[in-house]
């Protein structure tokens, strides 16, 4: 089938990056990375609206979209350092869950297969199913690790008498045996949900969650520390998943489901960063920006950094530079007279 062009909005890609097509390899042979819209909110449980979450997060930015973006801390240029491409929007009809989602992952597949990582802007959270499970169809089920960011633990069974919706996906995920329970690790959870007995399933699957409760009293980088030595045990690789509600509602007001007392932006950046520096990540997604909700394009543009920020830590994990001190003076690598 022929891209048919964006569901929604204008034909753009995300800041002016080269444009290809996940369904001719051809286009896809020199790319580390290939960004995929996911426009799909028919998971959601509470406000609709992330069908628009892909737009606004390629276009939320206040310098021009000429492919570029070097980084002030890392010293690299995640858009021209690697080879980003955009492949536009997946056809995500949001009133067809059970075809929509096979549709992502197999465009998730196709990039995967073409030996660059995916980065999927959603849409609900639902499309972590198909974003996840698309890696793992070929990198192997069972293979790659989950760090995830968000208020939910997003495991529920049945809701709303159906399988499938933003708050199951990462049941189905291990249940399917796409993923590994105990290689899954969960980062910023708190609030009022799930209930006692979808925390039984998850203690039994042997789930890492980090509550906010605990991340505030041991801190988070100690936290992520831990994490990381989970993800990387038995695994080849590592999907970073990122629910834009792990920050806090005064830092990312447009979600579907705020939850309030979460993550700063500096943190969570922070956190993103230091994964794609340490860690061998092979899928990213960001989802549940819901715009109708956002405030001055506060959510979007946060949203927009998440994927600069893990592009730039990319670039600089493959390239020769020193690792990175995030101590090192802004100038002090130039011989300024």
């Amino acid at each position: 089938m022929a891209r048919y062009g964006p569901q929604f909005g204008p034909d753009i890609t995300y800041l002016g990056v080269d444009r290809c097509d996940h369904t001719d390899p051809a286009t896809m042979a020199v790319a580390d990375v290939v960004i995929l819209g996911a426009p799909f909110d028919g998971g959601t449980s509470h406000r609709p609206g992330t069908r628009f979450g892909p737009q606004a997060i390629r276009m939320t930015d206040y310098l021009p979209h000429d492919g570029s973006r070097p980084s002030l801390a890392l010293r690299t240029d995640g858009l021209r350092d690697l080879r980003v491409l955009d492949a536009g929007d997946v056809e995500m009809y949001s009133g067809d869950i059970e075809v929509a989602l096979p549709a992502l992952r197999s465009a998730v597949a196709d990039v995967v297969r073409a030996g660059a990582i995916p980065v999927v802007l959603g849409g609900d959270h639902s499309i972590a199913f198909a974003d996840a499970g698309g890696v793992a169809d070929v990198l192997g089920q069972g293979r790659v690790s989950m760090i995830h960011f968000d208020a939910h633990a997003d495991t529920g069974d049945i809701e709303f008498g159906s399988l499938w919706g933003h708050g199951q996906p990462m049941r189905r995920l291990i249940e399917s045996g796409a993923l590994r329970g105990d290689r899954f690790l969960q980062i910023g959870l708190r609030g009022y949900w799930p209930p006692p007995e979808t925390l039984d399933w998850m203690a039994a699957q042997r789930m890492r969650s980090y509550e906010m409760t605990e991340i505030g009293h041991r801190g988070l980088q100690t936290c992520l520390t831990e994490a990381f030595s989970i993800a990387t045990d038995d695994c080849d690789g590592v999907f970073l998943s990122v629910d834009i509600d792990v920050c806090d509602p005064g830092h990312a007001p447009g979600t579907g489901t705020p939850e309030p007392g979460g993550l700063t932006a500096r943190e969570l950046l922070d956190s993103v960063r230091r994964i794609c520096l340490e860690l061998p990540v092979v899928g990213i997604d960001v989802v549940e920006v819901s715009p109708p909700y956002d405030h001055a394009d506060i959510t979007a543009a946060l949203a927009n950094r998440v994927v600069l920020e893990a592009l730039s830590a990319i670039a600089r994990r493959r390239s020769a530079l020193p690792p990175f001190d995030p101590s090192l003076p802004l100038l002090a690598d130039r011989n300024l007279p």
